[in-house]
């Protein structure tokens, strides 16, 4: 999959209970319907809901985890070759939830970048950017762990860092592309981060969690 030439806005699903079962593909159904021709919207659904929305969806889709592993004898690991074959196209490395040692982290870019699958690999500080950026995968996420899942976005509590994020990228990995996460969950945070220098960010609850997921992401668009 090439990067996106318009900002990303990636939607993180995680488990929550409003994103698991059955209720995945009806949140994955009302965000189907947001006509936004100036971003480009990706969904990452939990792995037992991926290949019903991959199938029953439009949206373009991303893992929220992939191994270092090929197809065989690998029990309980997630083969990046058996996302792509279900109509995956990219995955979510290292987050704050999920980390992944740096060098098991560096042969999983490696593959993703040999099957030309897109790698959003997340950052939780300035010095991990550093490590990352010379590993060059299409995106870093730079989100501050303690901001994760709150209402305060990085953006409003530490817009200078982000600032610095960008530079980093640009000198160290000038073909990667960095996204803004921790806390975006309004169109201020969302226009802030681009302002700031991010290509786009990562969501997590903000939609999963609205009231009407279709309309907030809509409004939060505008």
């Amino acid at each position: 999959m090439k990067k996106a030439s318009k900002p990303l806005v990636l939607i993180n699903f995680k488990t929550y209970k409003e994103a698991a079962g059955k209720k995945a593909l009806f949140l994955a159904k009302q965000l189907v319907g947001i006509k936004e021709n100036r971003y480009e919207i990706i969904v990452a659904p939990s792995l037992l809901t991926i290949k019903e929305i991959a199938e029953r969806t439009k949206l373009k889709i991303f893992s929220q985890h992939a191994d270092n592993v090929t197809l065989g004898a690998h029990t309980g690991s997630i083969s990046i070759e058996e996302l792509i074959s279900i109509g995956v196209k990219g995955t979510i490395l290292n987050h704050s939830e999920k980390k992944i040692p740096l060098h098991l982290l560096k042969e999983t870019v490696e593959i993703c970048k040999n099957k030309k699958f897109t790698t959003v690999v997340c950052a939780s500080t300035l010095s991990e950017i550093k490590k990352i950026a010379g590993l060059c995968p299409d995106y870093i996420a730079y989100e501050p762990k303690e901001l994760i899942g709150g209402n305060i976005s990085v953006t409003q509590s530490k817009p200078e860092i982000i600032i610095k994020a960008v530079e980093l990228v640009k000198n160290l990995c000038p073909k990667a592309k960095l996204l803004c996460g921790a806390g975006v969950h309004s169109k201020e945070d969302l226009g802030q981060a681009l302002l700031l220098g991010s290509e786009g960010v990562l969501i997590g609850h903000a939609v999963p969690k609205a009231k009407n997921p279709g309309k907030f992401l809509k409004e939060m668009l505008i």
